[in-house]
């Protein structure tokens, strides 16, 4: 039984043929491409459950394979990156991608991010908040809608399950680690520099003013704090 059909979308063969090698070994079902235009037809054809996306493709690139995808779906999106820069991993996130894993990377991190991101039902989910509503911002959990202001806020599954688990402890300092492991799974834990590229482009998405959060604040060498309804 297929463990999943997972879509590889890069131009170097050598990485398709080693991301190949792991997936199959993991029980997923792979398809593999080479460009950006293969792969919205391929998508279609095979209608993956996940994607692994090349950021850097001749043609095409990542970053436009993804919006084209995330018009039409929501399937997790992880990108493959050389880059390491935080700037270019939030542009990926606004993007559309759920997660990204650099290039070289190891069997163990990417099957975990792989697992993580397919993981659409955490635990919590069950017991968090129905909604949300403070100030100009307002979340309805259960139709999976959140506005800032005046405009429609669209998250990425994980996105939305890191704010759905923050919000679940408004006023409490969450730590790192159990934001990583709830929201992620418990292969993740010391990912910090991960982490604050996921609550920076959350906060870009539903603060009034990013650089100066309301809602999700830090709390220094610990983790961050929803400050809910005063």
């Amino acid at each position: 039984m297929s463990a999943g059909k997972i879509l590889v979308v890069d131009d170097d063969p050598q990485i398709r043929r080693v991301v190949r090698v792991i997936l199959v070994g993991e029980g997923y079902e792979v398809v593999e491409v080479r460009s950006g235009d293969a792969a919205l037809l391929k998508f279609r054809e095979f209608l993956p459950d996940l994607v692994l996306l090349d950021l850097n493709m001749p043609g095409m690139n990542g970053l436009e394979t993804c919006r084209a995808l995330r018009e039409t779906s929501e399937v997790p999106i992880i990108f493959l990156t050389v880059r390491r820069d935080e700037e270019q991993k939030v542009e990926a996130l606004d993007a559309g991608a759920d997660d990204y894993v650099t290039k070289p990377f190891g069997k163990r991190e990417l099957v975990a991010r792989i697992r993580a991101a397919l993981r659409r039902s955490p635990s919590f989910a069950i017991t968090g908040p129905n909604t949300f509503v403070s100030g100009d911002l307002e979340i309805d959990f259960e139709a999976r809608k959140i506005r800032s202001g005046k405009n429609a806020v669209r998250l990425t599954p994980k996105e939305f399950d890191l704010l759905r688990y923050l919000v679940s402890h408004a006023g409490k300092p969450v730590p790192h680690r159990e934001l990583l492991q709830a929201v992620w799974g418990p292969d993740y834990g010391d990912q910090s520099d991960y982490l604050r590229v996921f609550i920076t482009h959350l906060r870009k998405k539903i603060e009034p003013h990013p650089a100066r959060p309301q809602y999700i604040l830090t709390e220094p060498w610990i983790g961050y704090r929803f400050a809910g309804p005063e």
